[in-house]
């Protein structure tokens, strides 16, 4: 029962926070995968330069190890308890930031 004056508030549902979280997850698993297809295209396109095809590999090579964290991330946000998801470890979430900007400027380096 509350006091008068107080309002109810409805209990937090801890499912909801850790879905958006893995459904961001993948959100950005499949721009990456985006990116690493157009990088690949645009070094395939008009006769492939060992320049352009290893800019393409470090490209799928990027793609590869942020799929790997993100796979992962996703696993243990899905198999997570009541107590919500453990904490994303500094080195994890680092080299899942390094991942995805050095695919954007391997990506970006292929464009142009």
């Amino acid at each position: 029962m509350t006091a008068p004056g107080t309002r109810h508030r409805p209990e937090r549902d801890p499912g909801l926070q850790p879905e958006r979280t893995r459904l961001a997850w993948r959100r950005t698993t499949l721009s990456s995968t985006v990116a690493a297809v157009l990088a690949a295209k645009a070094a395939l396109h008009g006769g492939p330069s060992a320049i352009d095809v290893t800019a393409c590999a470090l490209c799928c090579a990027l793609w590869l190890g942020f799929l790997a964290l993100a796979h992962r991330r996703i696993r243990v946000l899905a198999t997570s308890g009541t107590d919500g998801p453990p904490a994303l470890a500094p080195r994890h979430a680092t080299a899942a930031t390094l991942c995805t900007v050095a695919l954007a400027v391997c990506a970006v380096a292929l464009v142009f």
